[in-house]
Protein backbone atom coordinates (compact mmCIF):
# COMPACT_ATOMS: atom_id res chain seq x y z
CA UNK A 1 0.00 0.00 0.00
CA UNK A 2 2.58 2.71 1.09
CA UNK A 3 4.42 1.69 -2.06
CA UNK A 4 1.58 2.35 -4.40
CA UNK A 5 0.90 5.96 -3.00
CA UNK A 6 4.69 6.04 -2.98
CA UNK A 7 4.57 5.79 -7.23
CA UNK A 8 1.45 7.43 -7.33
CA UNK A 9 3.12 10.76 -6.00
CA UNK A 10 5.77 10.44 -7.87
CA UNK A 11 3.90 10.20 -11.00
CA UNK A 12 1.96 12.85 -9.76
CA UNK A 13 4.72 14.89 -9.51
CA UNK A 14 6.33 14.45 -12.58
CA UNK A 15 3.24 15.46 -14.19
CA UNK A 16 2.31 18.31 -12.28
CA UNK A 17 6.18 19.47 -13.88
CA UNK A 18 5.37 18.65 -16.95
CA UNK A 19 3.97 21.52 -18.27
CA UNK A 20 6.06 23.41 -16.65
CA UNK A 21 9.44 22.47 -18.38
CA UNK A 22 7.55 22.32 -21.52
CA UNK A 23 6.71 26.27 -21.16
CA UNK A 24 10.52 27.00 -20.84
CA UNK A 25 11.30 24.25 -23.17
CA UNK A 26 9.48 26.43 -25.37
CA UNK A 27 11.51 29.67 -25.38
CA UNK A 28 14.89 27.02 -25.91
CA UNK A 29 13.37 25.52 -28.44
CA UNK A 30 12.85 28.89 -30.38
CA UNK A 31 16.82 29.58 -29.75
CA UNK A 32 15.82 32.58 -27.45
CA UNK A 33 18.14 31.50 -25.09
CA UNK A 34 21.44 32.33 -27.90
CA UNK A 35 20.37 35.90 -27.18
CA UNK A 36 18.68 36.81 -24.23
CA UNK A 37 19.34 35.72 -20.64
CA UNK A 38 16.96 33.41 -19.37
CA UNK A 39 16.94 33.02 -16.14
CA UNK A 40 19.65 35.55 -13.40
CA UNK A 41 21.56 32.45 -12.37
CA UNK A 42 23.21 32.56 -16.16
CA UNK A 43 26.08 34.59 -15.87
CA UNK A 44 28.72 32.86 -17.58
CA UNK A 45 27.71 34.40 -21.02
CA UNK A 46 28.03 37.70 -22.55
CA UNK A 47 24.52 37.77 -24.49
CA UNK A 48 23.58 40.23 -27.53
CA UNK A 49 19.90 40.94 -26.38
CA UNK A 50 18.25 42.22 -23.51
CA UNK A 51 17.49 40.10 -20.34
CA UNK A 52 14.27 38.51 -20.37
CA UNK A 53 14.23 36.54 -16.78
CA UNK A 54 11.79 39.04 -15.76
CA UNK A 55 9.96 39.57 -19.15
CA UNK A 56 6.83 38.54 -16.72
CA UNK A 57 7.12 41.55 -14.51
CA UNK A 58 7.79 44.09 -17.12
CA UNK A 59 5.84 43.42 -20.26
CA UNK A 60 1.77 43.90 -20.73
CA UNK A 61 0.68 40.49 -22.82
CA UNK A 62 -0.94 41.93 -26.08
CA UNK A 63 2.11 44.15 -26.54
CA UNK A 64 4.45 41.76 -26.58
CA UNK A 65 2.08 39.30 -28.37
CA UNK A 66 2.44 42.06 -31.40
CA UNK A 67 6.03 42.74 -30.92
CA UNK A 68 6.72 38.89 -31.57
CA UNK A 69 4.57 38.53 -34.48
CA UNK A 70 5.94 42.13 -35.73
CA UNK A 71 9.33 43.06 -33.99
CA UNK A 72 9.93 47.30 -33.82
CA UNK A 73 12.75 49.05 -32.60
CA UNK A 74 12.36 49.79 -29.05
CA UNK A 75 15.73 51.50 -28.12
CA UNK A 76 17.15 53.09 -31.53
CA UNK A 77 20.72 53.57 -30.45
CA UNK A 78 20.88 50.13 -29.38
CA UNK A 79 20.10 48.25 -26.12
CA UNK A 80 21.84 47.80 -22.87
CA UNK A 81 22.30 44.69 -21.50
CA UNK A 82 24.02 43.60 -17.88
CA UNK A 83 26.61 45.18 -16.54
CA UNK A 84 25.64 48.41 -18.36
CA UNK A 85 27.01 47.20 -21.58
CA UNK A 86 25.20 49.40 -24.66
CA UNK A 87 25.17 47.11 -27.69
CA UNK A 88 25.23 48.38 -31.73
CA UNK A 89 22.63 50.89 -32.78
CA UNK A 90 19.53 48.73 -33.96
CA UNK A 91 20.48 49.45 -37.85
CA UNK A 92 24.04 47.20 -37.34
CA UNK A 93 22.45 44.58 -35.36
CA UNK A 94 20.70 41.51 -36.70
CA UNK A 95 16.93 42.07 -36.75
CA UNK A 96 14.73 40.20 -34.07
CA UNK A 97 12.80 37.39 -35.78
CA UNK A 98 8.99 37.63 -36.35
CA UNK A 99 6.64 34.52 -35.45
CA UNK A 100 3.03 33.63 -36.97
CA UNK A 101 0.32 33.83 -34.21
CA UNK A 102 0.17 30.58 -32.91
CA UNK A 103 4.13 30.56 -32.33
CA UNK A 104 3.53 34.09 -31.14
CA UNK A 105 1.15 33.22 -28.14
CA UNK A 106 3.06 30.38 -27.44
CA UNK A 107 5.88 31.89 -26.79
CA UNK A 108 4.51 35.35 -25.10
CA UNK A 109 2.77 32.13 -22.86
CA UNK A 110 6.23 31.36 -21.92
CA UNK A 111 7.83 34.94 -21.63
CA UNK A 112 5.47 36.16 -19.12
CA UNK A 113 6.05 32.98 -16.46
CA UNK A 114 9.54 34.64 -16.16
CA UNK A 115 9.87 36.08 -13.36
CA UNK A 116 11.95 37.16 -10.62
CA UNK A 117 9.29 38.86 -7.88
CA UNK A 118 5.70 39.86 -6.90
CA UNK A 119 5.34 43.18 -7.00
CA UNK A 120 3.60 45.79 -5.17
CA UNK A 121 0.28 46.70 -6.88
CA UNK A 122 0.17 50.59 -8.08
CA UNK A 123 -2.91 52.24 -7.54
CA UNK A 124 -3.86 53.59 -10.51
CA UNK A 125 -6.02 56.84 -11.22
CA UNK A 126 -7.36 59.28 -13.82
CA UNK A 127 -4.87 62.33 -14.00
CA UNK A 128 -6.50 65.52 -14.06
CA UNK A 129 -5.05 68.10 -16.74
CA UNK A 130 -3.07 70.49 -14.31
CA UNK A 131 -1.48 67.06 -12.63
CA UNK A 132 -0.55 65.88 -16.33
CA UNK A 133 1.01 68.89 -17.09
CA UNK A 134 3.25 69.16 -13.93
CA UNK A 135 4.47 65.61 -14.14
CA UNK A 136 5.18 66.35 -17.52
CA UNK A 137 7.33 69.29 -16.48
CA UNK A 138 8.85 67.27 -13.77
CA UNK A 139 9.44 64.62 -16.27
CA UNK A 140 11.20 66.76 -18.43
CA UNK A 141 13.09 69.66 -16.56
CA UNK A 142 13.11 68.86 -13.30
CA UNK A 143 14.50 64.82 -13.54
CA UNK A 144 15.48 65.34 -17.16
CA UNK A 145 13.85 62.57 -18.38
CA UNK A 146 13.52 63.28 -21.89
CA UNK A 147 17.47 64.09 -22.14
CA UNK A 148 17.54 60.01 -22.76
CA UNK A 149 14.36 59.14 -23.61
CA UNK A 150 11.74 60.06 -26.20
CA UNK A 151 7.92 60.86 -25.36
CA UNK A 152 5.34 62.48 -26.53
CA UNK A 153 4.99 66.23 -25.40
CA UNK A 154 1.02 67.63 -24.35
CA UNK A 155 0.50 68.17 -28.24
CA UNK A 156 0.98 64.33 -29.05
CA UNK A 157 4.53 64.94 -30.69
CA UNK A 158 7.33 62.76 -30.01
CA UNK A 159 10.57 64.74 -28.69
CA UNK A 160 13.53 63.43 -26.65
CA UNK A 161 16.98 61.69 -27.27
CA UNK A 162 17.50 58.37 -28.30
CA UNK A 163 20.20 56.75 -26.16
CA UNK A 164 17.32 55.23 -23.42
CA UNK A 165 14.20 53.15 -24.56
CA UNK A 166 11.50 54.72 -26.23
CA UNK A 167 8.58 55.71 -23.64
CA UNK A 168 6.63 56.76 -26.40
CA UNK A 169 4.39 53.47 -26.15
CA UNK A 170 5.14 52.72 -22.34
CA UNK A 171 1.13 53.05 -21.46
CA UNK A 172 0.75 49.87 -23.93
CA UNK A 173 4.21 48.09 -23.67
CA UNK A 174 4.72 48.54 -19.82
CA UNK A 175 3.67 46.95 -16.53
CA UNK A 176 2.47 49.70 -14.27
CA UNK A 177 3.65 47.78 -11.27
CA UNK A 178 7.28 47.16 -12.73
CA UNK A 179 7.45 50.82 -13.98
CA UNK A 180 7.32 51.59 -10.09
CA UNK A 181 9.42 49.04 -9.00
CA UNK A 182 12.28 50.21 -12.05
CA UNK A 183 11.89 53.65 -10.60
CA UNK A 184 13.02 52.45 -6.81
CA UNK A 185 15.45 49.56 -7.54
CA UNK A 186 16.44 49.45 -10.72
CA UNK A 187 19.38 47.96 -9.59
CA UNK A 188 17.23 44.64 -9.20
CA UNK A 189 16.83 43.95 -13.14
CA UNK A 190 20.15 45.64 -14.06
CA UNK A 191 23.34 45.46 -11.90
CA UNK A 192 25.19 48.35 -13.01
CA UNK A 193 21.72 50.06 -14.80
CA UNK A 194 22.57 53.65 -16.18
CA UNK A 195 19.09 54.70 -14.94
CA UNK A 196 20.06 57.54 -12.58
CA UNK A 197 18.42 56.92 -8.89
CA UNK A 198 15.81 59.52 -8.34
CA UNK A 199 14.85 60.46 -4.50
CA UNK A 200 10.95 60.49 -5.52
CA UNK A 201 8.51 61.02 -2.82
CA UNK A 202 5.80 58.58 -3.13
CA UNK A 203 3.30 60.69 -4.58
CA UNK A 204 5.03 62.35 -7.23
CA UNK A 205 6.37 58.37 -8.15
CA UNK A 206 2.90 57.02 -8.55
CA UNK A 207 1.72 60.30 -10.70
CA UNK A 208 5.06 59.40 -12.76
CA UNK A 209 3.68 55.83 -13.26
CA UNK A 210 0.25 56.78 -14.19
CA UNK A 211 2.11 59.96 -16.40
CA UNK A 212 3.54 57.02 -18.33
CA UNK A 213 0.82 54.67 -18.65
CA UNK A 214 -0.50 57.94 -20.56
CA UNK A 215 2.34 57.21 -23.52
CA UNK A 216 1.01 55.03 -26.11
CA UNK A 217 1.18 55.12 -29.60
CA UNK A 218 -2.01 55.70 -31.26
CA UNK A 219 -1.93 59.45 -28.99
CA UNK A 220 0.76 60.47 -31.28
CA UNK A 221 -0.51 63.68 -34.19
Amino acid sequence: MIQRILTLFCLGGLLSLSPLSAEANVLEENNCGSCHRLSSEDTDKTFSGPDLYYAGNKFQPEWLREFLKEPTVVRPAGFITDPGFLQGASENLDPHPSFPDEKANVLTKSLLGLKISEQTPVVRNALSKGQRAKIKYQFERTFGCISCHQSLNLAGKVRGGISGPSLVNAGNRLQADWIASWLQKPETYMSKSRMPLYKMESDTQNLFVQFLMTLKKENIK
